[in-house]
């Protein structure tokens, strides 16, 4: 079954997954090279002096690749003279040049850059229309041909000047004819990728870089494991690309990019990564180091206990099947429980930091988009009125029979427990635990919850393990999955959180979340980082999404300050996808399970979506956030601020 499977080199045991090397300028990659780490510019590469000034921002933050969008000839014609300008200035890193929609620019760049990324949905075939088309296998063949009568040349131009290349696949710009197919699917994703992987070892070029890449975190990890399955099936073993696309800005940004690329990292696949933020290239540089820095040393782990079976397929999406106990497991979204247990007195003031508001007016509290259905106050008092939606989670020790209050036991005082509740109890409980008599226990007895924590380093693996070994035992007590940390800086909490939870929850895990922290991290700033875990992981909607883009020299509008105005005037519609994309490269793809899509079109021009469809084209900037919101309000979607 594993080998049907199989994506990494193991579920519980750390390495990184053996690729070749390739050459690229100075900075090879793969093989036993460090993972780098790159950026984009979002100047226009017509504008030599603003480019260089850009990458030599990005240089001196950290990258090891520089790379600019090349969208016609002019561009590629422009990339020598960028080239020779950080040549003079003292410069030598390599430098990539992006290309969509034209064969020509590609080869231009080929002559004058170490690498150059092309994507598979538009090199030579039309980017999807969305439109269902049916392709005859003959149809589909002739095709395929076309593409290997343009592609072979460009592969020999390639060789000649030893450049190498990326075979960029993104989910927001697969063609119709791999749509056609296989629809809108991370397979597509991967048959789109092994086309043109085929063709390059049909023709002994293997100076080649892979990456699949969505804005949905879910189809991102499931594509590159089954990409890898797939090419471990073809006897292939090229180097990968890691990103997550449009993750947007801010918090957003970071803790979306962590939940993707760290769900690959712990399973040591990686040998590149970019962090795409809707901000200053070179603000992703940071970030995308604490990311790798997190993954450091991982492979002297404490051992992890062998699995008797793997039985989860990790390339779809199915969430493991749990009793409900009171309000967790089943149907229900997974629940947050915010850690409070640091506070001797819980306070007014601490209640409202679990995402709950007081209204002074009906004198009663109200419930927020960030409001935590469980707190754990450990042997603490409580000095305030409590929301009638929250539950109380104390240690056993001094646990009462109260209403919506539950004990947290340990495994060994639940055995020897004379009273407990009938209705829910928390078990505390690692891996290294799991024996019969837990076995035995949990089959039997349908009010367990079960708090799983992990001390061991290779922190996911270990908690996913134990996870495959309740499915193997058919024991459907719902979990809780919790995380302990030591951290006094915020994006430090939310990049190390979600690289630890995230590939849990993609993979169907964890029917609730608590992230504890012993410094001093403000709880409501904990509570929401939960929440954005949950978010980011596709398995629970708390506020408005926007998909939005880095942006590059495509984009010909300010697409930071247009996501901050639509942020500031929409963040309160939760569940509404809005997709703010900078040019129609990846924007209609991407955002296609955006409600309402805003993308650049022009000079300070906009479109409009709804869904899918154009509804407004050739935007005046100005105009267009107005015009966005009098869209959504045209569909019903509006509601007003409270």
């Amino acid at each position: 079954m594993y080998t049907n499977y199989k994506y990494c080199n193991s579920l519980t045991q750390f390495s990184r997954l053996k690729t070749h090397v390739v050459n690229i300028g100075n900075i090879p990659i793969g093989g036993n090279n460090p993972i780098r780490i790159q950026s984009m510019t979002n100047t226009e590469t017509l504008d030599t002096e603003a480019t260089v000034n850009q990458s030599i921002g990005i240089i001196k933050a950290g990258a090891d690749y520089v790379r600019f969008t090349a969208c016609g000839t002019r561009d590629a014609e422009n990339l020598i003279n960028i080239k020779n300008e950080l040549v003079k200035k003292g410069y030598n890193t390599p430098l990539i040049a992006d290309v969509h929609f034209n064969p020509k620019a590609a080869d231009i760049a080929a002559t004058a850059l170490e690498k150059v990324r092309i994507n598979p949905g538009n090199y030579i075939d039309k980017r999807a229309t969305f439109v269902q088309l049916e392709y005859t296998d003959e149809e589909y063949k002739q095709e395929l041909e076309k593409i290997r009568e343009r592609f072979v040349p460009f592969l020999n131009l390639c060789k000649e000047h030893k450049t190498a290349i990326r075979i960029g696949t993104n989910h927001g710009s697969l063609s119709d004819r791999i749509m056609s197919r296989y629809g809108d699917t991370s397979s597509g994703m991967v048959e789109a990728t092994m086309e043109f992987l085929r063709i390059c070892v049909d023709n002994n070029f293997l100076d080649v870089v892979i990456s699949l890449k969505s804005s949905n975190t879910r189809v991102m990890v499931q594509a590159c494991r089954l990409l890898i399955n797939q090419m471990l099936k073809e006897d292939m073993d090229f180097p990968l690309h890691l990103g997550v696309t449009e993750a947007g800005d801010g918090e957003d940004g970071r803790i979306k990019s962590a939940v993707g690329i760290g769900a690959l990292l712990a399973d040591g696949i990686g040998d590149t990564i970019r962090v795409s933020l809707t901000e200053a290239p070179e603000k992703e540089i940071p970030v995308a180091k604490k990311i790798l820095d997190y993954f450091k040393n991982r492979e002297n782990h404490e051992k992890i206990k062998s699995l008797s079976k793997i039985t989860v397929n990790p390339f779809e999406y199915n969430k493991r099947k749990t009793v409900e106990v009171n309000n967790i497991g089943g149907s229900n979204v997974p629940v947050v429980v915010a850690d409070l247990s640091d506070e001797k007195n819980i306070s007014f003031d601490i209640i409202e930091k679990s995402g709950f508001l007081y209204d002074n007016k009906k004198n009663n509290w109200q419930t927020t988009n960030f409001s935590a259905e469980y707190i754990y106050i450990g042997e603490n008092n409580i000095q305030t009125t409590l929301p009638v939606e929250l539950g109380v989670i104390c240690n056993s020790k001094v646990w009462q029979k109260k209403l919506n209050y539950y004990p947290l036991f340990t495994i060994d005082e639940y055995l020897h427990a004379k009273e407990k509740s009938a209705i829910l109890n928390f078990i505390k409980i690692e891996y290294v635990d799991f024996d019969k008599k837990i076995i035995k226990l949990a089959k039997n007895d349908n009010s367990i919850v079960f708090v799983l924590t992990t001390n061991n380093l290779n922190r996911a693996a270990e908690q996913r393990a134990f996870f495959y070994e309740l499915i193997n035992q058919k024991i459907t007590a719902p979990v809780i999955i919790n995380r302990s940390y030591s951290e006094n800086n915020l994006e430090n909490l939310q990049i190390k959180s979600a690289c630890d939870t995230g590939i849990l929850f993609i993979d169907g895990f964890g029917d609730g979340i608590c992230l504890t922290n012993k410094k001093g991290i403000d709880y409501k700033k904990i509570n929401e980082t939960a929440f954005n875990i949950l978010q980011a992981s596709r398995v629970r909607t708390s506020k408005t999404e926007y998909i939005s883009c880095p942006s590059c020299g495509r984009t010909q509008f300010n697409i930071e300050e247009a996501v901050a105005i639509i942020r500031k005037r929409t963040s309160h519609l939760k569940g509404l996808k809005i997709g703010i994309m900078g040019c129609i490269v990846n924007g209609p793809g991407e955002m296609a399970d955006a409600d309402y899509g805003y993308v650049g079109s022009g000079k300070d021009k906009i479109t409009l979506y709804k869904s899918k469809q154009v509804i407004k084209k050739n935007i005046p900037t100005e105009n267009a956030v107005d015009e966005l919101i009098s869209l959504i309000k045209e569909n019903g979607d509006w509601i007003e601020k409270l």
